[in-house]
Order: structure tokens, then C-alpha cells, then sequence
């Protein structure tokens, strides 16, 4: 069965960190692609960050918006996938999700109709 499951999400004030987790079980971690979505009420679900499955030499991606802040991070032995979060801002709160890849090998991106398996998320509040 496959289960993906997140934690680390908390209040921080803005210029701070956190290490998000994604506990990831009923697969092999680097078979599939992972990607890093948020939401937040009223708004679309946005994709954050990427990393490939296998074949893909450990791709990562990156969306604009969190580019240089933000780094995304898989621990196979332990089947974990991580993103790291750097110099938070307000409109970095949201809704965190993980979310596995329909088909194995793939790069990853943005479009949630190629994730097949989902997370409940984690809220990730920034705010002084």
C-alpha cells in the first residue's frame, strides 16, 4: 500500500527555517519522481519543488517563486524525500503537500495529474 505522509510544518517567523519531511512507504523512494505541492485556502494548489525518479540522475526542480530558498532532498535508505526551507516569507504559508508520480523515471514538474499518490499535508505558517 502505498502511503506518503508529512511533518515538520509549524510557525516561523519570516527569515527563518524548516525541514519538512515526507515518509514515503509501498514503493521504492527513487523508482518515482516526488514532488513538493502547497495550497492555500481559496487558491490553487501550487507545485513547489521536484525530484526525479529513476534513470533521472536525481533531478531537481525548482519553481521560481522558492528558487535559491528551498531545497528538495531524498534519503533512500530511510525512504524519505525532505525539503529544506530557507529564508521564509509570508507568502511561503500554505498548505504543504508531498505527492509520488503515477509512472516510474520521470523528471517531475508541476502537473498533478501525473502524481497519482498523495500526502495529507503539513501548514507551514510564516509570520512575525
Amino acid at each position: 500500500q502505498v502511503q506518503l505522509v508529512e511533518s515538520g510544518g509549524d510557525l516561523v517567523q519570516p527569515g527563518g527555517s524548516l525541514r519538512l519531511s515526507c515518509a514515503t512507504s509501498g514503493f521504492t523512494v527513487d523508482d518515482y519522481a516526488i514532488g513538493w505541492f502547497r495550497q492555500v485556502p481559496g487558491k490553487e494548489r501550487e507545485g513547489v519543488s521536484f525530484i526525479s525518479g529513476r534513470g533521472r540522475d536525481d533531478s531537481t526542480t525548482y519553481a521560481n517563486s522558492v528558487k535559491g530558498r528551498f531545497i528538495i532532498s531524498r534519503d533512500k535508505p530511510k525512504k524519505m524525500v525532505y525539503l529544506q526551507m530557507n529564508n521564509l516569507k509570508a507568502e511561503d504559508t500554505a498548505t504543504y503537500y508531498c505527492a509520488r508520480a503515477w509512472a516510474r523515471g520521470w523528471f517531475g514538474s508541476h502537473e498533478e495529474a501525473r502524481y497519482g499518490y498523495w500526502g495529507q499535508g503539513t501548514q507551514v505558517t510564516v509570520s512575525s
